[in-house]
This record gives structure tokens, C-alpha cells and sequence, in this order.
């Protein structure tokens, strides 16, 4: 099959790459930075395009042959500029659907997120039937939600387009460890200072759907091969506690009100002192837990790995600053975080992290 990927250089993406030419797949890559051939990947075709500007000829172009056109396009940074970040993920969606219908594609594969749902309202594991309204204070969430509001309209205009929605918990991967350490740490924090965090100040309740890239990519594959519709849920069956971060950070757990972390950690990203907007914590107490039984039962599919296994994964690959041969999972050192931040800025304020 020709399958596009659209930011197929990322966290997950580079997961879906390796995947999809490994099972024979004819796979065009579209990325926004120039790009060696990933490691352990067949041959891509790569198409340039940044979806934050206008660019539907040149996605139509890329699509046009396509059995499925698979959306991973998505921006976490700079997290100060919230009309950049909508303009790239829900904007980008919006040129991605136009491109989709003048290309004739007959399957789009749009990669949502646990950030969809509303607020955790019970303890039970949720379906996809679960209200999508998003969680108040997280930017990421609401530009998840109109994503997925342009979708509803998208469908309904145009049936003959199967189309799908995934919507995993938290991604992770080993080489994804330096990217994080971008994404998660001031510029000076070296990643050792992983292996001495001496406390873990968090509320007792914190609970977090999280699942493996790999086993992402498995089910997308999957819901492509079965040419299959509507939302697929995806997570490890158990969820992350403070307990699991506490043992795979090394820390003792001091139960804090998760307002007290909220407002720490919103002062200090105010103060540019620190890149993860206050959003993230309220997503974080917030998303609900998943249940994954349609992707079992209609995909047959099932994580290789709980999702305590992927935490400790993700931090192991953080501590040694894991990486991959591609513009967003690039190495990170302190001095090259330095310097990169003299030349464009710091990360919560440049569009290239």
C-alpha cells in the first residue's frame, strides 16, 4: 500500500517508519526540516511542507496515489505562542482533510489524544463513547478538541472518506529520551540530574494512561491494513501512578495538592524559567483512564508493554539522552541547548525545538 505520514520524523512517527517499511509498505514521509534516512527504516520518499503555513497544492500533490494519508502533524512548543500552536495542529488538520479530498485518498487516520476527553468523572476506564470536550486550562486539550470538531464536520461532508481516530495516552520511547529533555527541562539541566531527584512533589491521585510508540504504530497499522473507521482508544492496562514515577525517578513521593503544583509550575514557566505550560498538570490530574477494548476486538490489537514498562523506558532514554536520526529526536546536550538557545531563543519561544 502507498501510505503518506505527515510529521513522520517525531516521537511517534519515527516509531510508524520503521513499522510500515519494515512490513513492505511504499511510505512517503511529509516533514517539515530536512532529514537523513531515519535509522532502521527502509526507503522514504520525504515531501518538505510546514503545515503552519498554507501549503494544501503541495500536500495534495504528496497524497495524490495514496491508500491512506496518516496525520501525526502536531506542536508543543513554543508554548507562549498559542496562535502558532493552534495554527499548526488544528489549522495543519484543516489543509490535511482539504489536501485528502483533492487527492482522492480514500482513508484518513487522524492521531488524537486522552487529551480529547473531558474531565475524569469515574474511576472506571472510559470508551471512545466518552465526551470529547477537552480539559479546562490545557491549550493542548482544546486544540485537540477542535481537531476533532473539524473531523465531525469533515465526515458528515464527506462520507465516502473512511476515516479513523487514535486516541493513545501519553506516547513514549527510548529515543524519544532527548526530545523530552528539550520539551520537559530548562536549557542548564543537565540529564543527570534525572538520577538525583532526591522528591517526587505531587498529589497522591495523579493517574496517566500511557502506551508505547511501537505499539502505536502497531495499531495504526492495523486500522489502516483493515481499512477500519472511527475512534480507537490505546494504553498499557494499567495506568501510571506517582508511585511509578516516584520508583523510576529513585524518589520518595511527598503528596502535594495539585493546585500548589499548578501554580509552581505555572509561575515558573511565566518567568520563562522552565518550558511545560500549567496545562499539562491539569490534563495530567484530569484525563480519564482508557479502555481499550475496541482496538482488541475490532484490531486484535494488544500493548507489548504495560505502561509502567514505557515510564521506565522513557526515563532510562531521557537519562541517557537517547536519540534518533531525525531533526526532532536530534541528541541534546546542555551546551548545544545553550547555544541553540543564544542563536533562536529559547525552546518555549522558537517554532524548531
Amino acid at each position: 500500500m502507498r501510505i503518506v505520514v505527515t510529521g513522520a520524523t517525531g516521537n511517534l512517527g519515527s516509531a510508524l517508519l520503521r513499522l510500515l517499511t519494515r512490513d513492505g509498505h511504499d511510505v512517503v514521509g511529509v516533514v517539515r526540516r530536512t532529514v537523513a534516512q531515519p535509522v532502521g527504516t527502509g526507503t522514504v520518499e520525504w515531501v518538505h511542507a510546514d503545515l503552519s503555513q498554507p501549503c494544501v497544492p503541495r500536500l495534495t500533490e504528496a497524497f495524490t496515489g495514496a491508500d491512506a494519508v496518516v496525520h501525526l502533524v502536531w506542536g508543543f512548543q513554543p508554548s507562549h505562542d498559542l496562535d502558532y500552536l493552534e495554527r499548526l495542529g488544528v489549522g495543519g488538520t484543516r489543509q490535511v482533510t482539504e489536501a485528502v479530498v483533492a487527492a482522492g485518498v480514500p482513508h484518513l487516520v487522524h492521531m488524537s489524544s486522552v487529551g480529547a476527553y473531558s474531565p475524569r468523572s469515574v474511576k472506571d476506564p472510559v470508551t471512545e463513547s466518552y465526551p470529547t470536550e477537552g480539559v479546562p486550562g490545557s491549550p493542548y486539550s482544546a486544540h485537540k478538541v477542535a481537531a476533532e470538531r473539524l473531523l465531525d464536520t469533515f465526515e458528515a461532508e464527506h462520507p465516502d472518506v473512511t476515516v479513523a481516530r487514535m486516541r493513545p495516552g501519553i506516547v513514549g520511547q527510548r529515543t524519544a529520551g532527548s526530545a523530552l529533555l528539550r520539551y520537559g527541562l530548562p536549557a542548564l539541566v543537565p540529564s543527570w540530574a534525572l538520577r538525583a531527584v532526591p522528591i517526587l512533589p505531587l498529589e497522591d491521585s495523579l493517574a496517566i494512561p500511557m502506551v508505547h510508540a511501537d505499539d502505536v504504530a502497531d495499531a495504526v497499522s492495523r486500522v489502516i491494513v483493515r481499512g477500519a473507521d472511527g475512534a480507537f482508544n490505546l494504553a498499557g492496562p494499567t495506568a501510571v501512578t506517582v508511585h511509578h514515577i516516584a520508583a523510576a525517578l529513585g524518589a520518595r513521593h511527598v503528596d502535594v495538592p495539585a493546585g500548589v503544583v499548578r501554580r509552581t509550575v505555572a509561575l515558573s514557566w511565566q518567568a520563562r524559567l522552565q518550558p511545560l505550560d500549567p496545562g499539562w498538570i491539569d490534563l495530567a490530574f484530569n484525563v480519564p483512564h482508557l479502555d481499550t477494548s475496541r482496538a482488541r476486538d475490532e484490531l486484535g490489537w494488544t500493548p507489548s508493554a504495560d505502561a509502567p514498562e514505557v515510564l521506565e523506558e522513557v526515563v532510562a532514554g531521557m537519562r541517557a539522552r537517547a536519540s534518533d536520526a531525525t531533526p526532532p529526536l536530534r541528541p541534546r546536550t546542555v551546551a548545544r541547548s545553550l547555544r541553540r538557545s543564544l542563536r533562536v531563543g529559547p525552546v518555549t519561544r522558537r517554532r524548531e525545538p
